[in-house]
């Protein structure tokens, strides 16, 4: 038998590779997939996993160079995977889970973050004890699901709770009892009618945002260490006395979309020093409500604005003494530039944008 020099063999074995590449490539993470089907390719990736130092759930991935990190999201997952103690960061995400069991996170007493977004859990669906050992637990993500209440008995450990686009109709001071680390929470486009008082032990909380619900009133009792609250597209029409006067740290402010009339606001509910930025942008204000001088951004468009009153903005006008504002939009009311005074330029000095 003659054999072929050994130029002529390799040649021959990067012509069959070269001919074979598309299918590998059509693959994705393993290029030689076609060669063994996908019961051989499953069988490859548990080999790997299991040689791994960490186990990991066939389903899942769990980076060697990220081991605490298990990333479930996209798999049309329809329940929980069973997750290792080790695993602090759980992404679950984007896949059609619709319950979490009692027993679902039990081995899971490390987590830090749970990722949940973009699924299909009901209220009905999590158990009062599904979060019972999660101690550590500082950031959940429900947003995108079937809620009709907030989950019972979650971490008190937890800083970020995102709850929007949900059903929640009501939040009671139940829900949020004991979750004095809570800094942000998301309950914006859900369809709540009542908080009461439920806020008020919240008492850590920056930023709150329910804003898309069915409000006709703001909150009681807001967490006095705001310092952003966004209550837009509601059905507020009224304001309580002294609103914004119990919240130092507060900087922005939107209140766009509701049903404010001027008889609705207290005088100098807007004029408190330390805001920022505030929005009441289509609502059904006639004048301009007086704001502090300290204010960089007002939005007052596509109300029923009928006069530009300087003294809203400035009391006294001199050289120390003058509005700080930058933007200013007055577009869609009852008036033109021709009804901004003469003297506005050393009131509104600052101001870089102003839109009517």
């Amino acid at each position: 038998m003659v054999e072929e020099p050994g130029g002529i063999v390799k040649m021959r074995l990067v012509i069959v590779l070269s001919a074979l590449l598309p299918l590998a490539f059509s693959y994705g993470r393993d290029p030689l997939a076609w060669l063994y089907g996908p019961r051989s390719q499953s069988y490859y990736m548990g080999s790997l996993q299991a040689g791994s130092k960490y186990e990991c759930p066939a389903e899942c991935d769990c980076p060697p160079t990220y081991p605490i990190a298990m990333f479930c999201d996209g798999r049309g997952l329809t329940t929980f995977p069973k997750v290792p103690s080790h695993v602090k960061y759980l992404y679950l995400q984007n896949n059609v889970i619709r319950a979490v069991p009692e027993s679902a996170l039990d081995n899971a007493t490390s987590l830090v973050w749970l990722m949940l977004h973009h699924n299909q859990v009901t209220s009905e669906g999590i158990s009062p004890k599904a979060f019972r050992k999660l101690e550590a637990l500082d950031r959940l993500y429900l947003q995108h699901n079937n809620l009709s209440s907030i989950p019972a008995n979650l971490p008190r450990s937890l800083r970020d709770l995102r709850l929007n686009h949900n059903k929640i109709e009501k939040v009671t001071g139940a829900d949020l009892e004991g979750m004095d680390n809570l800094t942000v929470l998301y309950l914006h486009d859900n369809a709540i009618t009542d908080m009461s008082a439920s806020l008020e032990a919240l008492t850590s909380l920056t930023l709150l945002d329910i804003s898309n619900n069915k409000l006709t009133k703001v909150p009681k009792s807001l967490p006095g260490h705001l310092h952003q609250l966004y209550v837009e597209s509601n059905s507020i029409d009224s304001l309580p006395e002294g609103f914004l006067g119990g919240f130092p740290q507060l900087q922005y402010v939107r209140m766009a979309h509701n049903l404010l009339t001027d008889k609705g606001i207290p005088s100098n509910t807007f004029n408190v020093s330390g805001l920022l930025e505030l929005d009441l942008s289509f609502n059904k204000l006639e004048r301009i409500p007086p704001v502090s001088s300290t204010l960089e951004h007002l939005y007052l468009q596509a109300n029923q604005i009928k006069e530009f009153t300087l003294g809203s903005f400035c009391t006294v006008v001199d050289v120390t003494n003058f509005s700080k504002l930058r933007t200013l939009r007055l577009d869609g009311n009852e008036i033109s530039r021709a009804d901004i005074p003469s003297d506005s330029s050393l009131c509104l000095r600052m101001a870089a944008h102003i839109e009517i």
